[in-house]
């Protein structure tokens, strides 16, 4: 439990609601304090949920008046505020580039999400160190954050393992249904009304569920990383980044499950100093290896291609994106999580064909196969539901897929289905 002087928190006595001065101190998680006392020796007992901690108040606080503070202890507070505030403040300005920054992949937006998260509850951790009497719904709000800290963490780890989305999709949708249990529970049992409920067996859930999600998000990535298909880093991140961003909130949650043994303030200021550490080592390597050129000692190894192109084809064939006659190279490599170079350099080396020609060759076949089909409908019918914007367009593509006319291909396709019943 760290204490420190000059401080005051509020106890209940004689039915009356008072502010005992002196020192003060908080459990980990941020558990508002209670006393019993002060006794005629000028101590106090600290009531933190479970735990009791006799304090012993300073003797001048104790007569009514305040403590003197030194010039150093202003400026070292100033500091600390200074410190750990600025994390939390440049958390919040790094979850909202992550979702400005172009492209923005599924992976890219749960961490924008866990960055956020931890800067809710970090920068809660701030303010009630060095405002205690702040409102007990930002301490609500903070452990709000808490709570969804470890799924947005097992949300990143799962999106990154799957950038096509095969086996994520209704990830966001668990995540909002979370996060509208923990309001409708705050609702429900607001933190002001419910003190023992939050400061209880909610900080203890928080604690061990947010340990579970980091177990269960390190283990996530070590079965990821054995799988021999392994995975197509197409959005930059590796997978020492993603162990880092792991390591970085398992450092913020130790800090504050032991908070008892050091000081409340130390998990807000682990998160400034991982935060902080993960910018410069960035910026460290961007220095050190220039941007090679386009495509140069970048061949995409035959395994990688091998697992990207089948994830291609099967997106085309599932959602039908060649109908869209919008559909271009940035907004494909969107939906499949990727640059747009890597899908070109992708289509290019390792299909032997650039994306316009690759775009008409699916649609050709998609209009071969409503061409076969009994009763296709007129040609105009055909050309639009397999995305050509112009039946000039539908003619010349398919002429120089299949050497043909589509009339003439129908004909054919029409004479051979004769033929074999």
């Amino acid at each position: 439990m760290g204490l420190r002087p000059s401080g005051k928190f509020h106890y209940v006595h004689a039915g009356k609601t008072r502010i005992l001065h002196g020192f003060w101190g908080e459990r980990g998680g941020g558990a508002d304090c209670r006393a019993a006392g002060p006794g005629a020796d000028g101590s106090a007992i600290l009531i933190t949920g479970a735990c009791r901690y006799r304090v012993r108040l300073n003797p001048v606080a104790h007569r009514g008046a305040s403590p003197s503070r030194t010039p150093s202890s202003m400026v070292q507070s100033y500091l600390l505020f200074f410190f750990a505030g600025l994390g939390a403040f440049n958390g919040l300005a790094l979850s909202a580039y992550l979702l400005w920054r172009q492209p923005v992949t599924p992976a890219q937006r749960w961490l924008a999400a866990l960055v956020l998260m931890l800067s809710l509850r970090t920068g809660k951790s701030v303010v009630f160190y060095f405002w205690p009497e702040v409102s007990k719904l930002v301490l609500q709000v903070g452990l709000t954050a808490c709570v969804l800290i470890g799924p947005c963490l097992i949300g990143f780890v799962r999106a990154w393992v799957d950038p096509q989305r095969l086996h994520t999709r209704k990830d966001p949708i668990l995540g909002v249904g979370l996060l509208g249990l923990a309001v409708g529970f705050g609702l429900a049992w607001p933190y002001p009304d419910h003190l023992d409920l939050w400061t209880g067996p909610v900080w203890y859930l928080i604690q061990y569920a947010w340990l579970a999600c980091l177990l269960l998000a390190g283990g996530l990535l070590v079965r990821a990383t054995r799988r021999k298909a392994g995975r197509v880093p197409t959005d930059g991140l590796t997978s020492g980044h993603v162990a880092a961003v792991i390591a970085g909130v398992a450092a913020v949650w130790l800090a504050y499950f032991t908070a008892g043994l050091t000081s409340y303030i130390v998990g807000a200021l682990s998160f400034s100093v991982v935060l902080y550490l993960s910018i410069i080592v960035m910026l460290a390597r961007r220095k050190a290896s220039p941007a090679p050129a386009p495509y140069q000692d970048r061949k995409i190894a035959a395994d990688e291609a091998d697992a990207a192109l089948q994830a291609l084809h099967q997106l085309m064939a599932e959602e039908h994106l060649y109908r869209d006659t919008t559909l271009t190279l940035p907004k494909l490599a969107r939906r499949l999580g990727m640059p747009a170079a890597r899908l070109s350099q992708l289509l290019n080396d390792n299909h032997q064909t650039a994306f316009k020609s690759y775009l008409a060759q699916v649609r050709v076949e998609a209009a071969k196969r409503l061409l076969s089909a009994p009763g296709g409908g007129a040609m105009e019918q055909v050309a639009e539901a397999a995305g050509f914007v112009s039946m000039s367009t539908f003619y010349s593509s398919f002429r120089k897929v299949e050497g043909t006319t589509p009339a003439a291909w129908r004909q054919t396709a029409h004479q051979a289905s004769q033929a074999g019943s």
